[in-house]
């Protein structure tokens, strides 16, 4: 082979590798898998001044939605003084690609502005307003390809503290919370937004439907006002049942998988279960692993999701009701154990990726924690941007945040 050979193959497998780190997508709340787990490596260490890049800082608006980011979009939600809107913006240079106005805007005593994240998937995004109006958009233009009053098509009231699930996309429907007598989810077909099914009962909650593997079938589990459900994903055929009422109906954290099973948690000194579920011949068991409830949980996840790291998990213990006192513990996954707590680390979020935590506190700052069981490490932080619920999402060696004002845009990378 000669050089001017070996030149070309080394160009063409660094134009390949560099359009595979390209196409890392986080296309909806929590990531590709829902669970807050990014696969991006490479990324930076320590945190500093010196260290972080802002790339793009841009005006936004009031909101709890996170960033979406597929191909070149970053796509949020917001309120402006009259609307709802949804909001593509190009990924290298923050400049609006699209807003597309989804529902009146939005106002709550908990805080103004939509509270799901937009979700990405093939050609269109689908967005869930505070007030419940489910729509899809076209991704390339954001026309609307068709937007529907999702509660008044349950027969559904709304949350008191606004609709707050973000959108699941399976292969025919979308699925979001909508909290009805006969259906606190439910299922609309993807093409047209027509009710496909209705499953569960009671309060919608605040949390969101996720796709997990769940005694070797994939199931839709999703954490109500009245605790957990596994349903079938094409009819919404409910397979299982735990109870778990919370206070207010405050189940908010998304639930997640554990070596097969079943891990949620709650605040308002609720508390945390891990749950194994059998099926047996056309049964399904629910048995607790272990749990841990009441004033002196190992883990209250007021609104964070944790993650998992091998067999720990990483999360936001809130002492009290809604209180300021929140730790960061690691626990045994499968024992409950406390292995490590970071008492009065702050209220905040945080998602997984490259073995570190990327924490976003609600006071501004950018914090960079190692996934150590043995103990805590700090590796850094830096103040950013202003008050903010919204997790980072990663995606292509960059991190995108948000908070009432402005959306940012980090350099990740080393």
């Amino acid at each position: 082979m000669t050089y001017r050979m070996l030149s070309l193959s080394w160009t063409f497998l660094v134009i390949v590798a560099g359009a595979a780190v390209g196409n890392a997508d986080w296309p909806r709340f929590l990531g590709a898998d829902g669970n807050g787990v990014s696969n991006e490596t490479g990324l930076l260490d320590q945190l500093s001044a010196e260290t972080v890049k802002v790339r793009w800082r841009v005006p936004g608006g009031v909101g709890m939605s996170a960033v979406a980011v597929s191909e070149n979009f970053a796509i949020t939600m917001w309120n402006t003084q009259s609307e709802q809107v949804l909001v593509a913006l190009n990924t290298d240079n923050g400049k609006t690609v699209w807003t597309t106005p989804i529902a009146r805007d939005y106002k709550n005593s908990q805080g103004d502005g939509p509270r799901a994240t937009p979700t990405i998937a093939s050609d269109r995004v689908y967005a869930f307003s505070g007030d419940g109006t489910l729509a899809a958009v076209e991704l390339k233009s954001g026309k609307i390809v068709w937007k529907i009053d999702a509660l008044n098509e349950a027969d559904a009231e709304p949350a008191e503290y606004g609709m707050s699930s973000s959108p699941l996309v399976t292969k025919k429907h979308v699925i979001v919370h909508v909290g009805a007598n006969r259906g606190a989810v439910a299922a609309f077909d993807k093409n047209d937004g027509s009710l496909a099914w209705m499953a569960g009962s009671g309060a919608a909650g605040y949390s969101s439907p996720t796709l997990l593997s769940v005694a070797g079938e994939e199931q839709i589990v999703s954490l109500v006002g009245s605790g957990v459900i596994g349903l079938d994903p094409e009819n919404g055929e409910q397979r299982w049942s735990y109870d778990f009422a919370t206070p207010y109906d405050c189940n908010t954290a998304s639930p997640i998988a554990i070596d097969g099973k079943v891990f949620i948690s709650a605040g308002e000194n609720h508390g945390c279960v891990c749950l194994n579920i059998q099926k047996n011949d056309d049964q399904y068991e629910v048995a607790e692993t272990w749990s841990s409830v009441d004033t002196k949980s190992v883990m209250r996840n007021e609104w964070q999701t944790s993650v998992v790291v091998g067999d720990f998990l990483y999360g936001f213990d809130n002492v009290g009701s809604a209180g300021p006192t929140t730790h960061l513990s690691c626990i045994k996954a499968s024992t409950g154990e406390v292995v490590w707590r970071k008492t009065r680390f702050g209220k905040g979020n945080l998602v997984l990726a490259d073995g570190k935590l990327w924490i976003t506190l609600m006071t501004g700052e950018l914090v960079l924690v190692k996934t150590d069981p043995k103990e805590f490490q700090e590796l850094g932080r830096i103040r950013l941007f202003g008050k903010t619920r919204q997790s980072l999402s990663i995606a292509a060696g960059r991190g995108y945040i948000r908070d009432d004002a402005d959306v940012l845009c980090l350099e990740l990378r080393k």
